[in-house]
């Protein structure tokens, strides 16, 4: 008989619901995408109910509804610290007990109200969260056999664990428990460098290549120290998330010769330096754990999840490296994917069901595309009730010929097609696209479009057939998660000069300075950050980007996510209406339809506007 097995995460941050049939990842989404809270972390109401809707199951069928995390240790990890801690800990120890007492014991019961079942087993199952993590990157990985990393800030009381999956079965072996971790000294340094933590760091990772990692030796020397097989232990004296409701302490300025910067001040060379720093650390901290976890396992592919393993450039090292022959990252590496990994492993663990691997040899997450998605009947009715004025192309080929000339004009467009991807990443089916030939594509688009910070690097889509054309790399990047060498011969060089002032206008200098024959996706340092296109996973966006090669010669766009600064991922026709019109986007793809912002009627703002879409 088949399991159907709802998973979910919730309470923490990005908040999601995931649904498993048999084995089969029938659907699953981030609840922010459907309240359009960024990172919202309350019960997943929406999420849960597209899943059952799109798997066409009603809640009393469910086989088992899952939790991904354990509260209870938690708890335990929480009272045990604030005990140790002392005074100085009684603020943090009372938000923790709102939130733990106060919501997190009570998952059963969000599951009653939302659903009104509990499914078959008649109550909800716990799982590890780092075993959630360990199930999400290795059940879809293509591998029968993997070592397994899991990174991130903290889950109960583990930070980073080392284990191996073979065939249906996972084992979790080595453990660093927290105050320790990987993430927790990232985001402390995201905190430093003046970014929101949980959701600044990507933007300390895209900084980094402005800078120099000069102060990587003071890191070691000071704040973590790393052992010889991978582990590692941070030195708690530089650090108030133990004792207090901040990251870092005053010794932690001290040491750096500064407070930390002001959020939205200006960026100087210190705070490219800083992130250039932390970043060498967490890759040689990745690269050293991957190495253990070779030696430990002797397996000969690794799977990763957990927040670190959104870090594209550790990942990058990793496949230039060749620790191992192959990895594969979960693309939603973070809390989201624990619902997606928690479904998994009850279906695998407690009901004993075997695994199936894709028989292409591909991974079973089929390019992430598993939200909602809006036919041509929903989109028009859309269009029509406001009448806004809209050209149907039914035809695939033509539609994409026609949008590829725009971008090949240097047009800006929003292209909305298909399910929408679960993630942070924006894979072609809820993306901004324009045309990587061109040296104010970056700029324009971060301040112009995104409106962002002026740094923020872009990544290439790239057809996958042509990936060796671009960049060094071989082989598959579906999820946007390894950074990647532009090839050498399609470089430009860099005037040095421009890497040794401080001057107001030193980073935006830097930025519109072109990099190689497609500047708008090559960083400073000669990377990007690279997703291939398959036709099986995305057929209209591979079309797209085939006729934008027929045009130009280049097969890559850039692809950004389609969404402003503080505001998540489009997920309905409607967002993606209010995202371009509230943009200098040119062109907006709605499925069959395309709406030019010129010929579009006056938008008329309504008061929710900034709190809803505005910046963070």
């Amino acid at each position: 008989m088949s399991k159907r097995i709802l998973g979910i995460s919730a309470f923490y941050h990005d908040s999601a619901a995931a649904l498993v049939e048999d084995g089969r990842i029938v659907a699953a989404a981030q609840e922010e995408r459907f309240t359009r809270r960024r990172h919202d972390a309350a019960f997943p109401r929406h999420a849960i109910n597209y899943c059952l809707e799109e798997g066409a199951v009603e809640a009393e069928d469910l086989d088992a509804v899952v939790f991904y995390d354990k509260a209870l240790e938690t708890w335990d990890r929480v009272v045990r610290s604030c005990m140790h801690a002392g005074v100085p800990a009684q603020e943090q120890f009372r938000k923790a007990a709102r939130s733990i007492l106060g919501v997190k014991l009570w998952v059963d019961d969000f599951v009653e109200q939302a659903i009104g079942s509990r499914g078959k087993l008649g109550r909800v199952l716990f799982s590890e969260h780092h075993m959630a993590h360990a199930a999400s990157a290795f059940y879809p990985s293509p591998f029968k056999e993997a070592a397994i990393l899991t990174l991130d800030g903290v889950g109960e009381w583990s930070t980073t664990s080392v284990g191996a999956g073979f065939d249906a079965k996972i084992e979790l072996f080595q453990e660093i428990d927290y105050p320790h971790s990987i993430g927790l000294l990232y985001s402390a340094l995201t905190c430093y460098c003046g970014f929101k933590v949980n959701s600044g760091e990507y933007k300390l990772m895209g900084l980094a290549p402005y800078g120099q990692p000069v102060y990587a030796r003071k890191i070691k020397d000071h704040l973590i120290d790393i052992k010889a097989d991978g582990s590692y232990r941070l030195n708690l004296e530089y650090f108030g998330y133990v004792d207090g409701m901040t990251m870092t302490n005053r010794k932690f300025d001290e040491l750096f010769g500064a407070p930390a910067r002001q959020p939205e001040s200006r960026i100087t060379r210190r705070d490219m330096d800083m992130a250039a720093s932390i970043q060498a650390v967490t890759t040689e901290l990745v690269l050293g754990i991957a190495r253990h976890a070779r030696r430990e396992t002797g397996a000969k592919h690794l799977v990763l999840a957990g927040g670190v393993a959104l870090n594209c450039v550790a990942n990058g090292a990793l496949q230039r490296e060749r620790v191992f022959e192959d990895l594969w990252i979960q693309p939603a590496a973070g809390d989201a994917g624990g619902a997606l990994g928690a479904a998994l492993l009850v279906h695998h663990h407690y009901f004993d069901e075997p695994r199936r691997l894709s028989p292409d040899g591909r991974d079973s997450q089929h390019g992430s595309y598993l939200g909602p998605a809006y036919g041509a009947a929903e989109i028009a009715a859309f269009i029509d009730r406001r009448d806004y004025p809209a050209q149907r192309v039914s035809d695939a080929n033509e539609r994409a010929h026609q949008v590829a000339a725009v971008l090949a004009d240097g047009k800006v467009v929003g292209f909305f097609s298909g399910r929408m991807e679960f993630g942070p990443r924006s894979l072609g089916a809820r993306s901004i696209l324009g045309d990587a030939r061109r040296a104010d594509t970056q700029s324009k688009l971060n301040l112009k479009i995104k409106y962002r910070e002026s740094f923020r690097p872009f990544a290439p889509a790239v057809l996958v057939e042509d990936v060796g054309e671009y960049f060094e790399m071989s082989g598959e990047s579906p999820y946007m998660l390894l950074v990647a060498p532009v090839l050498e011969r399609r470089r430009l060089p860099i005037d040095p000069e421009l890497f040794g002032s401080d001057n107001d206008d030193d980073l935006l200098r830097i930025v519109n300075q072109p990099r190689s024959d497609l500047p708008a996706i090559t960083h400073v340092d000669y990377s990007a950050r690279v997703q291939t296109v398959h036709p099986a996973d995305h057929a209209e966006f591979h079309r797209l980007i085939k006729a934008f090669k027929a045009i130009t010669g280049v097969g890559v766009l850039v692809n950004t996510s389609f969404n402003v600064r503080g505001e998540p991922i489009v997920c309905s026709p409607k967002d993606a209406y209010i995202c371009f019109m509230r943009t200098e986007m040119d062109l907006l793809v709605l499925g069959e339809f395309l709406l030019w912002k010129d010929k579009q009627p006056e938008f008329e703002d309504d008061e929710n506007w900034k709190k809803v879409y505005g910046h963070d």
